[in-house]
């Protein structure tokens, strides 16, 4: 069965650390590049992180850049997402998702989704 599954997510406190991981079944991981995507209450799912296939590259989103890590073990089919110095702005519903094509922060360009993982970020 094809999927992606999505844990890691919690409670954490401001200026704290959390790491998000994505299991997912080979045949639709290790060829394709992919994402993490969050959703607000009440806001529109945003772009957080791209990594392509092969570890060679990464985009992040402005308002996460220097703060998350993205990246994958293609041996263990396993997305990461580790998140530092963490805001209560970051509080969000986390999904991993794959890539289909560009431009890498549209969730149109990806159609593999996860059930998504909490995140909550306390002051």
């Amino acid at each position: 069965q094809d999927q992606l599954v999505e844990s890691g997510g919690g409670l954490a406190q401001a200026g704290g650390s959390l790491r998000l991981s994505c299991a997912a079944s080979e045949r639709i991981f290790s060829a394709y590049s992919m994402g993490w995507f969050r959703q607000a209450p009440g806001k529109e799912r945003e772009f957080v992180a791209m990594i392509t296939w092969n570890n060679a590259v990464t985009y992040y989103a402005d308002s996460v850049k220097g703060r998350f890590t993205i990246s994958r073990d293609n041996v263990k089919n396993t997305l990461y997402l580790h998140m530092s110095s963490l805001k209560p702005e970051d509080t969000a519903v986390y999904y991993c998702a794959r890539s289909m094509s560009p431009p890498y922060y549209d969730p149109h360009s990806y159609d593999y989704w996860g059930q998504g993982t909490q995140v909550t970020v306390f002051s």
